[in-house]
């Protein structure tokens, strides 16, 4: 019989709950088996960014693994007539809802024309793709993404840089998350980003809320690395051409500044991911950038707790989608009206609007 003390019975559900899960880095010139616990944060009342993002400067593996990576080719095979992949990153917390979709989206398109590259939380992780899926055995060296810290940054130059390694025909690396759909079939999709020489990063001009932003580590942590006239900030969906992945996964003066935790009362506006990659981008080739994200996101009702708004079931058809598609990606005011890219994902949408979605995907989502 369970003990009635409060306290034993929470002791036991926190022993019962602890995660443990097999990280599995797949690629063609490192591969890494082991297993690796993943510890739960702490219990505090108190939010200590410091203690959800770990410093992985003594962890070899990902020194490793960032070293190659910065080192390969920035102009490989695709010249020799080999056609330029697309690399699709997905960064998970516990499942991929919409893996039909993305299943259906990948079903006619070349081999040789894609990569499919997953990050996953291992400490929420519920999803095993099955053997037939284009996801089976995708998964890259993966830790934990917690939000409001550098992890979710972390993960994401973490997918890059395995991208990278794994195959030199990746052209152009696209950032994707677990709520994101396709607008549009992937022939569409691959003309759109193959054809393009430019990085698609959302740079917002400068406001109060960037400086805001600027001093959540403290009024000069940023010095002398980063100054607040080349800090930028933007959606963190991104297209990256490989040349631009490269500088991510090489730099290490910036990134120095930028996974530094947020001060406690700036917590709330303390998302890294949305000022790292904009920032970076600005001070090493802001000319190589279109800025603008080519993934929608409806932010006209206000953020819900750092979120955009949601898609619902009830609410997807062909109207969302035609109207997803009309509208266009915001630009800096120096190309604004001079381009026309569409947008080519979306987010966010419920889980449990993937049976509408489907519904309608050969006849209008995959229909060009």
């Amino acid at each position: 019989m369970l003990s009635s003390n409060p306290l034993t019975c929470l002791l036991c559900a926190l022993f019962l709950c602890l995660p443990i899960a097999i990280i599995i880095f797949t690629s063609t010139t490192i591969k890494n088996n082991d297993n690796h616990v993943i510890f739960n944060p702490p219990v505090t009342n108190t939010f200590n960014l410091s203690e959800v993002y770990k410093d992985d400067e003594n962890d070899e593996m990902e020194k490793v693994l960032f070293r190659i990576a910065s080192r390969t080719n920035q102009n490989p095979s695709y010249n020799n007539n080999k056609p330029k992949k697309l690399a699709f990153m997905f960064l998970i917390k516990s499942s991929l809802p919409f893996a039909p979709l993305w299943e259906s989206f990948f079903k006619n398109a070349p081999k040789t024309h894609f990569s499919i590259y997953l990050h996953v939380d291992p400490t929420n992780f519920t999803w095993i793709p099955p053997y037939s899926s284009v996801f089976h055995y995708r998964t890259v060296y993966s830790k934990r993404s917690a939000r409001n810290s550098a992890a979710v940054p972390a993960a994401t130059r973490r997918l890059l840089a395995s991208a990278l390694v794994d195959d030199p025909n990746n052209y152009m690396f696209i950032l994707l998350s677990d709520s994101c759909i396709p607008l549009h079939s992937f022939n569409f999709t691959y003309n759109v980003l193959a054809n393009s020489n430019k990085s698609f990063v959302e740079m917002k001009p400068q406001d109060l809320g960037a400086f805001f932003r600027y001093t959540a580590r403290g009024p000069h942590a940023m010095l002398p690395e980063v100054r607040y006239e080349d800090f930028r900030y933007g959606s963190h969906w991104f297209s990256l051409t490989r040349q631009h992945a490269r500088m991510v996964v090489a730099d290490t003066r910036v990134w120095s500044k930028f996974k530094l935790p947020c001060l406690y009362l700036y917590v709330g506006i303390c998302y890294p991911e949305e000022i790292y990659f904009p920032t970076l981008m600005n001070m090493l080739d802001s000319k190589g950038c279109v800025y603008a994200s080519l993934t929608n996101v409806d932010w006209s009702l206000g953020a819900f707790d750092g979120h955009p708004r949601m898609y619902k079931k009830d609410e997807v058809g062909p109207k969302l989608i035609w109207a997803l598609r009309r509208d266009r990606p915001k630009y800096d005011e120096d190309v604004d009206g001079e381009r026309h890219d569409p947008f080519l994902f979306a987010r966010k949408f419920s889980p449990d609007a993937l049976h509408a979605l489907m519904a309608i995907a050969d006849s209008v989502i995959f229909k060009d």
